[in-house]
């Protein structure tokens, strides 16, 4: 893609991000055709900002989710650090016409996650194995994600033009981060609960994250790695969903109970 249809694409994005606005979606002669140039125009609609990173997103981690957005696999998404909140927070909904919730593992990376890893390991070759991926990972939070999109139809964008978008990211909220004993779990078979006050609303468990979160977490690892980017020491990953997405409406508290590993909550107005 041609750096001035990069330029005009992220000229269409970036008042849309900022405003918390939707437009229909890209021009036709400014829309990513492939992954490639999705994360092209991300990589460009990010700097633009000029704001400083959270770290990064999976959007569409089950088969289910992958289907409703009609994408081929995972998505990877910027986060930025200003939408990133603090446990129970409260949100608007004004502007926000996803209106759902998902709760999710979040790691905080410890170590930048470069092609050096396969090299150091002997290996010449992608991808990154899980242990090479897990080994730069400093800590675990749980977390609950608000996501949204710029475009009204954002379930038929495509992939490519949801890639250009952030894939849908928007809030964060940031709960506490897990005692180090979460590395000696099955994560896959954590049990995730999600409540609208006292009534439970969705249950779920890491498996809902292509198989495990740290699956996730190495799926975006490459990905990034073959987009020429990676994930670096300081960022947050947001892994994905372990129960599928529930909707929220002013005047909801919601609380992410992911058991031994504690709960995380949000709070929504109009």
């Amino acid at each position: 893609m041609k750096i001035e249809q990069t330029n005009q694409a992220v000229a269409q994005l970036l008042p849309a991000w900022q405003a918390h606005a939707r437009f229909d979606g890209l021009a036709p002669q400014y829309r990513p055709t492939s992954r490639t140039e999705g994360y092209q125009i991300q990589r460009a609609l990010f700097e633009a900002t000029g704001e400083p990173a959270l770290g990064w997103k999976i959007a569409a981690t089950s088969l289910a989710g992958q289907q409703h957005i009609g994408v081929s696999g995972p998505l990877a998404g910027r986060l930025s650090a200003s939408r990133c909140l603090a446990d129970n927070s409260e949100l608007s909904l004004a502007h926000n016409y996803m209106s759902v919730i998902e709760a999710e593992f979040a790691f905080l990376m410890g170590r930048d996650v470069g092609r050096e890893l396969a090299a150091g390991a002997g290996r010449a070759d992608l991808p990154l194995t899980l242990s090479q991926v897990m080994d730069c990972v400093a800590g675990l939070h749980i977390a609950i994600e608000v996501p949204n999109s710029r475009y009204i139809d954002f379930v038929a964008a495509g992939e490519a033009q949801l890639i250009a978008d952030f894939a849908c990211a928007c809030y964060v909220v940031l709960g506490p981060r897990v005692p180090d004993q979460w590395r000696d779990t099955d994560l896959s078979q954590h049990a995730v609960t999600v409540r609208r006050g006292n009534e439970t609303v969705a249950t779920g468990s890491g498996a809902n994250v292509l198989g495990d979160p740290r699956i996730g977490l190495t799926w975006l690892a490459n990905e990034l790695l073959s987009q020429g980017q990676q994930l670096k020491a300081g960022e947050v990953v947001m892994t994905g969903t372990c129960v599928v997405p529930v909707p929220v409406s002013a005047g909801d508290a919601m609380t992410a109970d992911f058991g031994q590993f504690g709960q995380v909550r949000a709070r929504f107005k109009a």
